[in-house]
C-alpha cells in the first residue's frame, strides 16, 4: 500500500524550504504591533530589508525588537499575535 500522506503540522517545514525562518532569541510573547492599537510591524505580502525591524518578542516585560536576518517578501507567520516562543521556535517566513 502506498504510504500515508505526511501529517499537516509538517506544512510550516514546507514553506522554510522555500525561504527564511526568523526565529525567537528568548522565550516570551510574540507581538506584531509594537503597542495594542498600533499598526503591525509588518503584513503578509510586505517587502523587508535586512534588519529591518519585523515583530517583537516581550520577555520580563522588555521588549525585544526581531529583525529581519534577510530582504525579500513575508510570506507566512508561524505564531499568533500574542502567542508564547521559547527559544528558537519560528516566528515568520520571509522568501
Amino acid at each position: 500500500p502506498p504510504p500515508p500522506p505526511p501529517p499537516a503540522e509538517e506544512a510550516p517545514a514546507g514553506a522554510a524550504a522555500n525561504g527564511t525562518v526568523i526565529t525567537s532569541p528568548m522565550a516570551g510573547t510574540f507581538y506584531r504591533s509594537p503597542a495594542p492599537g498600533e499598526p503591525k510591524f509588518v503584513n503578509v505580502g510586505d517587502k523587508v530589508t535586512k534588519g529591518q525591524v519585523i515583530c517583537i518578542v516581550e520577555a520580563m516585560k522588555l521588549m525585544n525588537e526581531i529583525e529581519a536576518e534577510v530582504e525579500g517578501e513575508v510570506a507566512e507567520f508561524l505564531v499568533e499575535d500574542g502567542g508564547a516562543v521559547t527559544p528558537g521556535s519560528g516566528l515568520i517566513v520571509i522568501v
